[in-house]
């Protein structure tokens, strides 16, 4: 099995939280979302985003508005909707459980080889 694999499985399994955490306080763009997950060492294609967004908007969780750029052509900026700021509070919820679950369920095992 590939160590690399398994660490995409486990960002991929938690991108969409990222998003919409990063969509949490301010409406962003494409570039803003992706600066913001590779400053955190969250490593995203363009490709990748996309569709997820595009799901996302779908399920009710963000939308969208189009703004003048001074530096090219307009933005597509992404943002909550109240739906999607409910899920994110849930997923924040459980993020948290699973997150305490995680802690003890590792420190348990290096505890049982020291």
């Amino acid at each position: 099995m590939k160590i690399e694999n398994t660490k995409a499985q486990m960002r991929k399994g938690v991108l969409e939280y990222c998003i919409l955490s990063v969509l949490k306080d301010n409406d962003a763009y494409v570039a803003e979302i992706l600066d913001t997950l590779k400053d955190a060492k969250l490593l995203v294609v363009e490709g990748t985003i996309y569709p997820l967004l595009t799901r996302l908007k779908n399920a009710g969780l963000l939308n969208y508005r189009w703004e003048e750029s001074t530096s090219g052509p307009p933005r597509k900026y992404y943002g909550l909707t109240d739906t999607g700021k409910v899920f994110l509070k849930e997923l924040t919820h459980t993020w948290e459980e699973l997150q305490t679950a995680v802690t003890i369920v590792t420190n348990q095992k290096n505890k049982n080889h020291e």
